[in-house]
């Protein structure tokens, strides 16, 4: 039996951590088996590599960012997520390969057919049946969550953001199974439009 793979995307501060918990909510309430995990992370190593990749302490040539971001979630795919889905799970996963695409390709303007590749072999071709992208506006990062402590791709200035912004939505156009969401709405009608999109994968 195969799991469902779905993928939340966006910029940061979109709120993909928040609809990624009410999603898991929503499939535990259904008692559905599911995992809900991230990247860079969702390992022992995978984590220890997110660690590094975020530290702002540290300046990171944009190829060795790639591929630290493509070891980790060779590692992640392996251990977790097709563990996960031959189990038939679901999977929810905070980022994936479209993320690369966003922030290696169009914001560090590398390659895209490298990272495509790259991409292709980290996974083994593994494809999300769902990847949502939490679309906002630049301007939205500096008034939400202010409080926190900024990584060090959250501390890039303003024109990486919007190159970010900018991918997502290029990406949500040309790729198959890919929507985009508007993040600037509420929170619970969000969560609505995600549930959309997702129950029909869950039936």
């Amino acid at each position: 039996m195969k799991g469902v793979f779905i993928v939340l995307e966006g910029p940061d501060k979109s709120g993909k951590s928040t609809q990624a918990h009410l999603l898991a909510r929503h499939l535990r309430a259904k008692g559905l088996p599911f995992l809900h995990t991230r990247e860079p992370g969702g390992t022992s190593f995978a984590e220890a590599v997110r660690r590094v990749v975020l530290n702002r302490r540290l300046r990171v040539d944009p190829l060795a960012e790639l591929l630290l971001y493509e070891a980790a979630r060779a590692q992640h795919t392996s251990e977790k997520l097709r563990p996960a889905l031959a189990e038939g799970k679901t999977v929810i996963s905070e980022r994936y390969t479209l993320a690369t695409l966003a922030y290696q390709g169009y914001a560090r303007k590398l390659s895209l057919p490298l990272i495509r590749r790259l991409n292709r072999i980290a996974t083994g071709g593994l494809k999300p049946d769902l990847t949502i992208v939490l679309d906002i506006p630049e301007k939205e990062f500096g008034t939400r969550d202010m409080g926190r402590k900024l990584d060090r791709l959250e501390s890039e200035p303003s024109d990486f953001r919007r190159r970010v912004r900018d991918g997502y939505r290029s990406l949500a156009r040309r790729e198959p199974g890919v929507v985009l969401v508007n993040g600037r709405l509420g929170v619970e009608e969000v969560r609505r439009r995600i549930l959309r999109k997702v129950e029909p994968l869950l039936r």
